[in-house]
C-alpha cells in the first residue's frame, strides 16, 4: 500500500522538528536514506542558494552515496542543523569510511535552507544542530512507509509563498514498469501559485482532469485580503524553494543530476516567476537503487524524468493546500485554504 508520500520509494524515512511560539516560526526536514546510503545529485538554480555539501554530489566527485539529506529553514545560520544530523549518524557508524576502525566515518549530509528569518517575530530564533538531531531522531523512529506530515511543519513551518502561507508536501507514484518516484517540497517562493485572474493554483493546471475555479466573488474577497496582509508585512528579502525527487530505481550520480534538474521544470510549473536573484531553488536527487531500469531500452530513464517533474508539482500544490494561516508578531500570511476553501468549490 502506498500513502503518496516520499516514503514510498522504500529504505527513505521522513522526520520533522518543528518550533513554534514565543518568537519561533521554524524547523528542520530530515530525509534518512537506507543503511547503505542512496545515489545523489543536486541541482541549484536560485539565484541566492544557501547550500551545505552539494559540490559533493557533483558526478565527477568521490563520494557516490549520501546518509541523509537536511532541509532546513533559518536562512544560512540554520545549516547547522545538518551538524546534528552528522553526530546522529557518525554515532551509529553510517558515512563514508575514512579509517581503520568502523567508528572513523563521515557522514555525507548535503543541506538546503530556506529564508524564515524573523517570521516568528524573533530574528534569533532558527534551527540548530539540536534542531536538526530531532529531525533525525524522529526519521529514524517512524515506521517504514508511513505517512508524511504536510503543511506548517518542520522547513515548511516558516514558509510563505508570495503573500499566502507555505509549507511543506509530498506525492509519490508508481509508474508501469513498477518503478516508485517520489517528491518532498518546501513551498517558500518569491512568486506566486495563484493565477491572479481566477485564484486558481497554477500548479494544479497540470494536474489533468477538470479544474475547479473559485467563484468569482471568492477571488475578489481573496485578493483584497491578500493586499491587506501585504501592506502589513514588510517584503520577503530572500525566498526559496526547496525539493527532494526519489526514486527506488537503479541510478548513477549522472542519472540523478539529469533527475533533479529535470524536477526543476515541476516548480516552474507551480510558481511564477521562478529561479529569481531572491530565490535559492534546489532540487536534491535521491535513488535506493532497488529496481533496475531496462537496460534493452536506452530511453528508460525519460519516464522516470517526466514522473519526477509531475511529483514535484503536486508535492508543492499540497505543500500550499496543506498550509494553516499565521498571524503574529512576524506578520500574517493567509491560507490559500482560508481564502478560496478546498477542491470541490466550483465557480
Amino acid at each position: 500500500m502506498t500513502v503518496d508520500a516520499l516514503t514510498d520509494v522504500t529504505g527513505l524515512l521522513v522526520g520533522h522538528a518543528t518550533r513554534t511560539g514565543d518568537g519561533w516560526l521554524t524547523g528542520t526536514t530530515v530525509v534518512l536514506a537506507p543503511e547503505d546510503g542512496a545515489v545523489a545529485a543536486v541541482d541549484v538554480r536560485g539565484g541566492g542558494p544557501g547550500t551545505k555539501e552539494t559540490d559533493a554530489l557533483d558526478p565527477r566527485n568521490l563520494v557516490q552515496k549520501v546518509q541523509a539529506v537536511v532541509l532546513t529553514g533559518g536562512s544560512a545560520y540554520g545549516l547547522d542543523a545538518a551538524s546534528g544530523v552528522m553526530a546522529w549518524l557518525e554515532e551509529r557508524g553510517r558515512g563514508v569510511r575514512v579509517g581503520p576502525d568502523p567508528a572513523h566515518v563521515v557522514p555525507v549530509v548535503p543541506a538546503a535552507c530556506v529564508f524564515d528569518l524573523g517570521r516568528g517575530g524573533d530574528f534569533r530564533a532558527r534551527p540548530d544542530a539540536a534542531t536538526g538531531r530531532a529531525a533525525v531522531e524522529a526519521a529514524h523512529a517512524s515506521t517504514p512507509g508511513a505517512r508524511v506530515a504536510e503543511g506548517c511543519v518542520g522547513a515548511g513551518t516558516g514558509a510563505v509563498v508570495g503573500t499566502l502561507k507555505g509549507g511543506i508536501g509530498t506525492s509519490s507514484t508508481v509508474l508501469d514498469s513498477g518503478i516508485t518516484v517520489a517528491a518532498l517540497a518546501v513551498a517558500n517562493a518569491a512568486g506566486s501559485v495563484t493565477d491572479p485572474e481566477t485564484g486558481v493554483l497554477y500548479g494544479e493546471l497540470f494536474r489533468g482532469g477538470r479544474v475547479e475555479y473559485p467563484a468569482r466573488d471568492v477571488h475578489e474577497a481573496a485578493g483584497r485580503r491578500l493586499a491587506e496582509v501585504a501592506a502589513r508585512n514588510a517584503p520577503p528579502p530572500l525566498n526559496t524553494t526547496l525539493a527532494v525527487v526519489a526514486t527506488d530505481a537503479d541510478l548513477s550520480k549522472a542519472q540523478a543530476q539529469k533527475l533533479a534538474g529535470t524536477a526543476h521544470d515541476g516548480i516552474a510549473r507551480a510558481v511564477r516567476p521562478v529561479h529569481l536573484l531572491s530565490d535559492g531553488d534546489t532540487v536534491f536527487a535521491l535513488a535506493t537503487g532497488r529496481r533496475p531500469l531496462d537496460a534493452a531500452q536506452p530511453l528508460a530513464l525519460n519516464e522516470v524524468l517526466a514522473a519526477g517533474a509531475d511529483m514535484v508539482t503536486r508535492a508543492i500544490v499540497r505543500a500550499v493546500r496543506a498550509a494553516e494561516p499565521v498571524d503574529g508578531p512576524g506578520g500574517a500570511w493567509p491560507s490559500y485554504e482560508e481564502l478560496y476553501g478546498r477542491p470541490d468549490r466550483t465557480g
